[in-house]
């Protein structure tokens, strides 16, 4: 028996579309992001994906982007759970700059250290691994039990808190995670097996 995983990184936020650091501020979908999570929704759907339950961060951009693909693929009475343990990651003081002003701020080279480096947390903020040290105890204690019930689970939450949980998924190093970027609105479609393992991912796209 093989269980379904599917991640989605929330449709286009607000602040994305300005070039801000955005982090734990609860910002909402543009419209651009609204037709991302449709699109999502309606991919899912042709594909014949049902979902026996649903996690969701506590930020109203991913708890958005699940129930505009949750509508589309007609199961809008879904049990869902949302918890912040599946925030974004914390960006501390950079929060609410623009990420060229940042640059200008402090040069290019230590914001790309900040933004891109596994272990460097920004001022006040959280490194990518700070992240993981939230997300994936949490996947362990209460998604994983359900994966290996054989249930079909999707997760719609934030680009750093699932390329925390992708790389765990897809057995990357420090190294090579740091090159990893998911897109907006766009599904990771995840096969499993009963102990959690991968048999099979791949992308859902036009």
């Amino acid at each position: 028996m093989n269980s379904i995983l599917v991640l989605v990184r929330h449709g286009e936020s607000e602040w994305n579309k300005l070039n801000l650091f955005t982090g734990w501020r609860d910002v909402d979908l543009t419209d651009k992001g609204v037709e991302e999570a449709r699109e999502a929704g309606i991919l899912l759907k042709r594909e014949g994906f049902r979902f026996d339950l649903g996690f969701t961060s506590a930020l109203k951009r991913a708890q958005r982007t699940l129930d505009i693909i949750l509508q589309e693929t007609g199961q809008t009475d879904l049990p869902i759970i949302r918890d912040q343990a599946l925030n974004e990651r914390d960006y501390g003081d950079l929060v609410g700059l623009n990420k060229d002003d940042a640059r200008k701020r402090w040069g290019d080279e230590q914001v790309h250290i900040w933004r891109r480096s596994y272990d460097v947390p920004p001022p006040g903020g959280e490194s990518l691994k700070d992240t993981a040290a939230r997300v994936l105890p949490y996947y362990q204690s209460h998604i994983l039990p359900e994966v290996e019930a054989g249930k079909s689970v999707i997760i719609a939450a934030h680009g750093n808190s699932l390329r925390a949980l992708v790389m765990v998924l897809d057995k990357l190093s420090q190294e090579e995670v740091l090159a990893l970027n998911l897109a907006t609105g766009v599904p990771l479609v995840y096969r499993l097996n009963p102990d959690g393992s991968v048999i099979e991912k791949r992308e859902l796209a036009e």
